[in-house]
C-alpha cells in the first residue's frame, strides 16, 4: 500500500500548495490595496463622473457627451438592443471576454474560462452600459474632476478599445448582453489575476489624478478609498 500513501501525500501537498498560494495572493492584495494614492490637490471640480460596482466589478461612469468628448462616436447607442439615445451616462468596464460572454451568472462559470482568465490566456472586452441617471450610494460614488483630468481619463479608456483601420471600435455581436442598454467591444490587453477588471478601473482613476490604490484586484480596494 506504499504507492497509495505516496499518492495521498502528493494530493495533500498539491492541496496545501494551492491553499497557500490563494492565501498569499489574498494577503498581498489586501496589503497593496490598503496603500492609498492621493488625488491631485488644488484642481477645480469641472466634470462629474462616477465609479460603480456590482459587488465584484468596477465600472468608470462618464457623461455620454460634453464639450470635451462625445462617446457616441466610439460607443453608438445603435449597438444596444434598446437603441435609446436619451441616456446621459455611460458605464465602461474592461475584463476577460470569456467571463463577459460565457458567464451570465457564477453558477455558469466553467473551469476553462476561470483558468484562462487567471493566467492571461484569453482575450479581453469592454462592456459599455448606458444609464438614465446615477444614484450615489454604497455601490456608486460621485467624483468631480477637472477638464484636464477628464481628458486624461478619456485618453486612458479610449486606448483600451481595439479599432478598425478607419478608427471605429469593434462591436462584438452577441446575445450575451446583460440588458437592453449595453454592448461589448473588443479590447486591448490581457486579463489575469495580476491585472483584473478592477486593476484597470484603478489605473483609470490614477490617470485622472484621483484617489486610488497602489494596486488592487478587487472592487473593495477602490471603494475603500471613497468611503
Amino acid at each position: 500500500m506504499r504507492w497509495l500513501k505516496q499518492i495521498f501525500r502528493t494530493i495533500l501537498i498539491a492541496i496545501a500548495s494551492l491553499v497557500g498560494f490563494v492565501l498569499l495572493y489574498l494577503l498581498v492584495a489586501f496589503v497593496l490595496s490598503s496603500i492609498s494614492v492621493a488625488e491631485e490637490p488644488g484642481t477645480p471640480d469641472e466634470v462629474t463622473m462616477y465609479i460603480l460596482t456590482n459587488g465584484v466589478h468596477t465600472d468608470l461612469v462618464v457623461p455620454v457627451v460634453n464639450e470635451q468628448y462625445d462617446w457616441r462616436q466610439l460607443v453608438p447607442h445603435q449597438n444596444t438592443q434598446a437603441k435609446d439615445s436619451s441616456m446621459p451616462w455611460l458605464a465602461l468596464g474592461w475584463g476577460d471576454k470569456g467571463f463577459y460572454l460565457q458567464t451570465p451568472a457564477w453558477k455558469d462559470l466553467k473551469a476553462s474560462v476561470a483558468f484562462n482568465a487567471a493566467f492571461g490566456l484569453s482575450t479581453t472586452a469592454i462592456h459599455a452600459t448606458f444609464y438614465p441617471q446615477m444614484k450615489p450610494g454604497e455601490d456608486c460614488r460621485e467624483i468631480r474632476v477637472s477638464r484636464a483630468q477628464y481628458g486624461r481619463l478619456v485618453q486612458y479608456i479610449t486606448q483600451s478599445f481595439q479599432r478598425s483601420h478607419d478608427g471605429r471600435s469593434l462591436h462584438i455581436p452577441t446575445t450575451a448582453v446583460y440588458g437592453r442598454h449595453d454592448a461589448f467591444y473588443e479590447a486591448h490587453g490581457s486579463y489575469s489575476m495580476l491585472h483584473t477588471c478592477n486593476t484597470w478601473a484603478n489605473s483609470g482613476l490614477k490617470a485622472a489624478g484621483q484617489k486610488a490604490c497602489w494596486w488592487t484586484a478587487f472592487d473593495s480596494g477602490i471603494f475603500n478609498q471613497y468611503k
